[in-house]
């Protein structure tokens, strides 16, 4: 579904990718993992085009999408479920929702009810939340909206940029849970994750990433059991 090949970017004249490459398959979980600094955020805005490319290839589906807009990913269904959830706190949930639906693969009302009816199946609370300001939320909420928001796209590729930062564990494994069933309907996502244990179980392959190369990849079963990836990120000796 998504292939990377050679990829570089950055800020300005600080290159951040020096030569990633990524394989994502349909229905597929990827996971992304390593230390902070490493350019897994930056792989995840260059991908949704937020950042410029300096050179290499973004394909989707087959199409060379190196050269579109941030618009454009969307409207292929490239959607990003960013770090810090960055919400619209001023607006309701039910508004922050109905935003997500904003394109025109999805702003037909049959869609967008049926999109929201899905949602609120996945976060049941948030129904309840409907006319509350997103701003008035807890942090777990917060990422509930967040990936709700998303979810009203209609993805057909799911980049979520770290979905537990800063939450609690009970939330956390709340959010696991929600990944799984999604996975289990055949959303491919890719899973930047600072929790590397709980975001290689969920997921097919797995990547390395280290001062903004791969370092490793293989299946992520694998990577798991990688004496490397234990002592740096598992928190295992």
């Amino acid at each position: 579904m998504l292939r990377i090949e050679n990829l570089r970017a950055g800020y300005g004249k600080s290159e951040a990718l020096h030569g990633v490459s990524v394989f994502i398959g349909a229905g597929k979980v990827v996971a992304l993992i390593g230390a902070n600094g490493a350019g897994k955020s930056t792989l995840v805005n260059t991908i949704s085009r937020l950042l410029p490319v300096g050179s290499g290839l973004i394909e989707f589906e087959g199409r060379d999408v190196t050269s579109l807009s941030a618009a454009d990913m969307v409207e292929l269904g490239v959607i990003q479920v960013p770090e810090g959830r960055k919400l619209f706190g001023s607006l309701t949930v039910d508004e922050n929702l109905v935003l997500g639906a904003y394109s025109s693969r999805t702003s037909r009302k049959s869609s967008v009810a049926s999109r929201k009816k899905f949602v609120l199946d996945l976060f049941p609370n948030l129904a309840e939340r409907a006319q509350q300001r997103a701003a008035t939320l807890s942090g777990g909420e917060q990422q509930m909206v967040a990936m709700g928001r998303a979810l009203m796209a209609e993805p057909r590729l799911l980049l979520l940029d770290e979905p537990s930062l800063g939450l609690a564990p009970i939330i956390i494994d709340r959010v696991f849970e929600t990944l799984e069933r999604l996975r289990s309907e055949g959303l491919t996502m890719l899973l930047v994750e600072q929790r590397a244990d709980a975001a290689l179980s969920l997921s097919d392959y797995a990547y390395v990433m280290a001062t903004g190369e791969i370092s490793a990849e293989g299946k992520a079963s694998d990577i798991r059991l990688d004496e490397r990836v234990q002592k740096a990120y598992l928190g295992e000796n």
